[in-house]
């Protein structure tokens, strides 16, 4: 059986030298490939050369996470697109996007302006993928309908798209299916409080779905409260599995395909 983690953290565990473990455990659980996600330039390089260590294995993507979005952006979104140049290539643009969620709670206007460097730097994100026709992985936590109005504008292939841990509901699961993209689901489905996320995971179709862990967050039921691995999707799998009626070897089948089609792994 394979199962890809779509969406993980991998910088982390090769700073603390974890990785050769976490590979070991992700490869015993059937967890046999991962995207490790680009957030800052700070862990651009050092996940493009675990993807070229454990090619195959490993994929990579890169980009300007929104929560890293600071008053030197431009300098930063600038440096992406060499990566698609100089050797091992990403499979996506991301991840990019949108979130209220982080900003500064006690001053306005410092959010204010947080958010309006977010949508400038999401945007000239938007440019490049549209030039380099690669995938992007968005993140849109609290600023569902502004991300997806910045993506109409930016006129991106929508079937090039995919809204990582996708923690909305089913009508705006509607909205992305009108459009051709496409949601990423994490351990969030298998938490009790989570069942417009499992209702949103039910109206886009095993046919579509695509699974993840962003590692280390969002562990699944029962390893919750610890840090997240990607040998951990493989409880989401089972649950995802139960949820839509089908055994788990044939939603590792769908989703693995999906996956394989969407970032050309």
């Amino acid at each position: 059986m394979t199962l890809i983690d779509t969406h993980t953290h991998l910088d982390g565990f090769a700073r603390r030298d974890e990785l050769a473990g976490a590979l070991a455990r992700a490869r015993e659980a059937g967890v046999t490939e991962m995207i490790s996600i680009g957030t800052e330039s700070d862990d651009w390089a050092l996940i493009r050369g675990l993807a070229a260590e454990h090619a195959g294995r490993v994929h990579y993507s890169a980009g300007l996470h929104p929560c890293c979005v600071r008053g030197n952006w431009a300098d930063e979104v600038a440096q992406i697109e060499a990566f698609w140049s100089e050797g091992k290539k990403p499979v996506a643009l991301g991840e990019c996007g949108l979130d209220r969620f982080h900003l500064p709670k006690d001053d306005r206007e410092k959010a204010e302006q947080i958010f309006a460097w977010q949508k400038e730097a999401f945007a000239e994100q938007l440019k490049i993928a549209k030039r380099l026709g690669c995938p992007v992985i968005v993140h849109s936590r609290g600023a569902f309908a502004e991300s997806v109005a910045m993506i109409d504008a930016s006129n991106v292939d929508w079937a090039r798209v995919v809204f990582h841990c996708f923690s909305e509901g089913p009508v705006e699961m509607g909205e992305l299916l009108k459009r051709g993209a496409f949601g990423s689901f994490t351990g969030v489905l298998t938490y009790k409080n989570a069942e417009n996320v499992r209702e949103a995971a039910k109206v886009q179709g095993l046919a579509r779905l695509m699974l993840e862990t962003d590692a280390p967050y969002l562990t699944p039921v029962p390893h919750r409260g610890k840090p997240n691995e990607p040998a951990f999707m493989r409880h989401t799998a089972d649950y995802a599995a139960a949820m839509l009626g089908v055994s788990v070897e044939e939603l590792a089948e769908a989703t693995t395909r999906t996956a394989r089609a969407f970032f050309g792994i």
